[in-house]
């Protein structure tokens, strides 16, 4: 078990279940003290129970909260630095699919409440977590979770697509903004990884048959396949980690080849 992340601090939203699980997992193999950030206390119990199988040693806590609720953003930031004393990484990675229709047919209730977490979420836990390790006075990294969505269009998900592109731009405007600080802002732009979210979207294509749905949408990318979480979480903790510490403001594509192709 290697130990980059001895002594580290990091926070991660959407900790419950998919990438942000597979994240978890990882980080705590490496030495981090984790703060995992959820809505679902069931899913968080999970994470906590794998990761005890692979770093039963491994220093965790879990925090519920609507990562759109400025409070709840602040409580699980002022929790992380009650228990850890710091925060050195934030893995900001909450977010949900939204219902798929046309532009027109997209109402703007189910717009608001994409644009709420994925978009609000991450600018709420950047605006917090940023403000902790400036005063720090001694760097940090943050992984945004934008999309193949959020760097070139995606049918019928206008919510998702507005949302995940201003993620970019979030990321792209911070890291610019907080370099000479030493903290370091990047974003992963995922493409069809198979999490539960996904399997949500396919379900939403077919709700009889969302593995063949699956099955039928992967033919486009050059891989012919779904990439998994653990592939999306070893790339998360390089960007972390003092491996990438000339990585800043860069948004990368993990999707087989996807976003290369359209």
């Amino acid at each position: 078990m290697t130990t980059r992340f001895a002594g580290k601090s990091i926070i991660i939203t959407g900790g419950g279940s998919g990438l942000g699980r597979a994240s978890a997992v990882r980080l705590a193999t490496e030495g981090a003290k984790l703060a995992l950030v959820d809505i679902s206390q069931e899913g968080l119990d999970a994470t906590v129970a794998e990761i005890r199988e692979q770093a039963p040693d491994a220093e965790v806590i879990t925090v519920t909260a609507d990562v759109s609720s400025e409070a709840d953003v602040q409580r699980y930031v002022d929790e992380t630095v009650s228990v850890f004393g710091r925060i050195d990484g934030f893995f900001n990675n909450a977010g949900i699919e939204g219902k798929q229709n046309l532009t027109e047919n997209f109402t703007a209730d189910e717009f608001d409440k994409v644009v709420a977490i994925n978009l609000r979420g991450v600018f709420l836990g950047m605006e917090k977590v940023l403000a902790v390790m400036n005063a720090q006075g001694d760097g940090g990294s943050i992984v945004n979770t934008a999309s193949v969505g959020g760097i070139r269009g995606v049918g019928n998900q206008s919510g998702y697509a507005a949302a995940k592109h201003g993620v970019v731009g979030l990321t792209r405007n911070s890291g610019v903004e907080y370099a000479e600080m030493g903290i370091r802002v990047n974003a992963i732009a995922p493409g069809a990884i198979w999490t539960p979210m996904v399997e949500g979207s396919m379900k939403q294509l077919s709700a009889d048959d969302p593995r063949g749905a699956a099955q039928q949408f992967v033919q486009g990318n050059p891989t012919k396949r779904f990439g998994e979480p653990h592939e999306i979480a070893s790339v998360v903790a390089f960007l972390l980690s003092d491996d990438a510490t000339y990585i800043n403001a860069a948004v990368i594509p993990i999707d087989g080849g996807q976003s290369a192709k359209y």
